[in-house]
């Protein structure tokens, strides 16, 4: 447990490093598992495909919650153990579990009364029905993918990163075997798929309720004798997760205006080539994503004990290693797009599915170029506290500069389904460093901050 808050509290560039890439593997896991319910729902045919692409948006808005949570808790813990306050820490992981409860009660509520008219209201059409048999399940049993989530979350918030990645392990491996045998030889197809998830998300609840309140073997006390209700940690939990579920709302209403926008231009079969190809993307992510998360941690760490230095090499130097990978991936799909498609196309029902997703995979590898400035920006802004910047940022990308911009390019500009991938790419690369000019603003205030605390520590001194 020392080794791992040293660690944070350490050198920031072997905390990324340590701290990025069993994030990273966790990710691979979890999108491997995602990009399996696309590969293996595709043999449904491509109207199960764009029924899934339907109900993404509405999952990635209620999975938002629990990373939203996660990441506010992760913020605030982190920020306690780098201003060596661990009782403030412990009572915050409590915090976020308890509130984590009532979402995961109240939110299936809302969702499961409303799902149908919101995925007419979304244009799925004749989908409808396959869209409610995936949906009604993943969104009954949501409260094991919120938890699920969390405690990852607060497992990081220590430096714990392994334990969480083997939790996320648990996750992504039982559900990709388990997949295929829910949809074919159990027959139930979509709600198979469904099925499929939360049960891996649950036992992967269950093995980290075991580390900790079972065997207690983590730096955080769990214990209900650490719980102090208090409104501050409650409103500083909030002042990042608030923004950062708004945030995945954001995300989620680009996709939704992306599927309609695509729909009127080119029908089901390029949504559901959207959606598998944006599933290839988000796989691409995941090293910008570990390095992403790795900053909030250790962006927190350095935040709480003032320390301008740490937080800015762990800034900058998660930029670089990320803009490196970033252009290899980006390069891999170019290259292997038509390969890479293939696996779309292994039954009969796949139709034309393997050429339009090659499309929108050479166009979109370029979304992965400008994504470290803006991601990793995002981060740094929820690990200090400041989440409502992370949602600005977030905000003009998506909203203002890709969702606009890809209609201007395939609509007003005639560029139909080629005009609004090229919109996206573009709108990725203003919003992204839009997001790192603020950055780095932020960071030329916190070292004249910083340069203030000293000077006037060494005064008391």
């Amino acid at each position: 447990m020392s080794k791992n808050i040293d660690l944070i509290t350490g050198d920031p560039k072997k905390a990324i490093v340590s701290l990025a890439w069993p994030m990273m593997v966790s990710m691979l896991l979890i999108m491997a598992y995602n990009l399996a319910d696309s590969i293996w729902i595709a043999g449904l045919g491509s109207d199960a495909l764009a029924a899934l692409g339907f109900v993404t948006p509405l999952f990635m808005i209620v999975i938002g919650l629990g990373n939203g949570l996660g990441a506010g808790a992760n913020s605030l813990i982190a920020r306690s153990i780098g201003g060596k306050d661990k009782k403030t820490a412990d009572n915050a992981a409590l915090h976020s579990v308890l509130i984590t409860f009532i979402l995961s009660i109240v939110t299936p509520i809302i969702l499961l009364f409303f799902l149908k008219d919101i995925l007419i209201l979304m244009g799925a059409g004749s989908t409808v029905g396959l869209a409610l048999e995936y949906g009604n399940v993943i969104f009954a049993g949501i409260f094991s993918l919120l938890f699920s989530a969390l405690l990852s979350s607060i497992l990081r918030s220590e430096g714990d990163v392994k334990r969480a990645m083997y939790a996320m392990a648990i996750t992504a491996v039982l559900n990709i075997v388990i997949d295929p045998i829910f949809i074919y030889t159990l027959n139930l197809g979509m709600t198979g798929a469904a099925i499929a998830t939360v049960f891996s998300a649950l036992i992967s609840c269950l093995v980290m309720v075991y580390w900790i309140w079972v065997k207690k073997d983590t730096y955080l006390s769990l214990s209900a004798s650490s719980f102090h209700y208090k409104g501050k940690i409650v409103k500083d939990i909030l002042n990042v997760a608030i923004p950062s579920t708004a945030e995945m709302l954001i995300m989620s209403i680009l996709a939704v205006l992306m599927n309609a926008m695509i729909m009127i231009v080119s029908g089901t079969v390029a949504v559901a080539a959207y959606t598998a190809g944006m599933r290839i993307v988000q796989l691409c992510m995941i090293p910008i994503l570990g390095f992403g998360t790795a900053v909030l941690t250790v962006a927190g760490a350095a935040y709480g004990a003032r320390n301008y230095d740490k937080l800015k090499t762990a800034f900058t130097y998660s930029i670089k290693l990320g803009f490196v990978l970033s252009i290899g991936l980006g390069l891999i799909m170019v290259i292997f797009s038509p390969q890479i498609a293939q696996i779309f196309s292994y039954s009969d029902a796949a139709g034309g599915l393997p050429e339009a997703i090659t499309q929108v995979l050479q166009i979109l590898s370029f979304f992965l170029v400008a994504m470290p400035f803006g991601l990793v920006s995002s981060m740094v802004f929820q690990g200090v506290g400041k989440g409502h910047m992370s949602l600005l940022i977030t905000m003009f990308r998506s909203l203002i500069f890709e969702a606009i911009l890809s209609y201007l390019f395939g609509f007003v500009l005639g560029g139909g389904i080629i005009g609004l991938y090229i919109g996206i790419v573009l709108g990725s690369f203003i919003g992204s460093f839009f997001g790192f000019g603020l950055a780095v603003l932020f960071l030329k205030s916190f070292k004249k901050k910083y340069a203030e605390y000293n000077k006037k520590m060494k005064t008391q001194e």
